[in-house]
């Protein structure tokens, strides 16, 4: 890609509100694209499912970027990628994180401020590390990334744990040291979300997760809220083991997937997605 995907996702993020569908392989990303998106994003969490671990910071650096490289060769779309805490403590491991990220293709991260070992957003008992840390790894960042079109997300763990006022303090320091837009993680209503967008102007970061703490709130809505972006990290991947799951015991209870075909993704279909025509040569994507 000639221009950089950062300047991409500026791009789209200056136009309207970007919603960014979770993509844990590379084809869900092509799904993703092929279906009218103009961004994906890659969840930690996800990632850390796919491989069979929980959401508690197992996944690697190297992990993260082998995945960042198979969803946008899939895709070739701008994607947002979690960094959960810059992979160790200190701003080394930030500075590595944002390099490595944007040499693997990403338009931006997200770096949060809980203690490792993290915990998912949406469970209790988190912990945080001083927001003047959190700042010193983002101005690592902001200052040692390759192209100054990276985007820096900070996230905020702080509504469940200091509480609303600390969530909106520590917005408005992580973007004085150099975020360009802020993730606050487990607001509860549409009214926490509406207090951060007023308290700390500038664009804005919803989690859409389903089972957590934030109701089903539609994207239309979080842009009246004044957010630029939502994300859906994990809808895919739930969507797709529920049906894994359903399938299997209907194989093991009758021997035949015969009743679920017509849920199938086709031959075809699969064909189509890949744009693979059986007998031709097939071009691999590139930018």
């Amino acid at each position: 890609m000639s221009e950089h995907p950062g300047r991409r996702l500026r791009t789209i993020l200056e136009e309207d509100l970007v919603v960014a569908p979770g993509a844990f392989t590379g084809l869900v990303a092509r799904a993703v694209a092929r279906a009218g998106f103009g961004a994906c994003y890659i969840s930690g969490g996800a990632t850390a499912n796919t491989a069979g671990y929980p959401d508690i910071g197992l996944i690697t650096l190297t992990e993260m970027c082998r995945t960042i490289r198979e969803v946008v060769d899939a895709s070739q779309l701008p994607v947002i990628v979690d960094a959960d805490t810059g992979y160790g403590d200190g701003t080394e491991c930030s500075i590595r994180t944002i390099v490595e990220y944007d040499r693997a293709g990403a338009a931006a991260l997200h770096v949060e401020d809980q203690v490792f070992p993290k915990r998912c957003g949406h469970l209790d008992g988190k912990e945080l590390i001083p927001a003047e840390e959190m700042c010193m790894k983002i101005e690592a960042m902001a200052k040692h990334r390759l192209n100054e079109e990276f985007v820096i997300i900070a996230r905020t763990d702080a509504r469940s744990v200091t509480g609303m006022e600390d969530a909106v303090r520590r917005a408005n320091l992580y973007r004085e040291a150099g975020a360009e837009m802020i993730f606050p993680e487990g607001l509860q209503n549409e009214d926490e979300f509406a207090h951060m967008a007023e308290g700390s102007p500038g664009w804005l970061l919803a989690n859409m997760t389903e089972f957590g703490k934030t109701p089903d709130i539609p994207a239309p809505r979080f842009r009246e809220l004044g957010y630029r972006c939502v994300i859906y990290p994990l809808s895919m991947q739930r969507l797709a083991m529920g049906h894994v799951v359903r399938g299997l015991a209907t194989l093991r209870r009758e021997g035949t997937l015969q009743s679920l075909l017509g849920e199938m993704q086709t031959r075809k279909e699969l064909y189509e997605m890949l744009d693979y025509v059986p007998g031709e040569q097939w071009h691999f994507p590139h930018g």
